[in-house]
């Protein structure tokens, strides 16, 4: 439980919704400031279903990304289905000014964007 909150409050001071890491069991969370490296570790993958997108997203057991605010680059360990394919996620970027979106970027070049309020906790 206590990697949980230290989680939620890593996620607040970079101004990224909670909801986007929808996380259970979280057994280790590591932070290395100077890098903006981050990584979360739960006891099992979980997937995960996106109600107000309809889309499941599969998240492995361990998570890592570069953090800054209002943005994760080079994530690992998380994947979305495009085109009958699952393809791992690289990077998200929040627009909280103008559109209220959430930008997700693959590896591949394919991006996507939903609405901040489909991943609001």
């Amino acid at each position: 439980m206590e990697c949980q909150k230290k989680a939620n409050q890593l996620l607040d001071e970079f101004c990224i919704p909670r909801g986007l890491l929808p996380l259970d069991n979280i057994v280790e969370i590591g932070v290395v400031r100077s890098e903006g490296f981050i990584w979360l570790r739960q006891k099992k993958k979980k997937d995960h279903y996106f109600e107000q997108i309809s889309r499941s997203v599969p998240f492995a057991a361990e998570i890592t990304a570069f953090i800054e605010p209002q943005r994760m680059m080079k994530v690992t360990g998380v994947k979305a289905k495009e085109l009958l394919l699952w393809i791992g996620v690289s990077e998200l970027l929040v627009d909280n000014s103008i559109s209220g979106n959430i930008q997700f970027k693959t590896h591949t070049g394919i991006s996507r964007s939903f609405p901040i309020s489909a991943f609001v906790n």
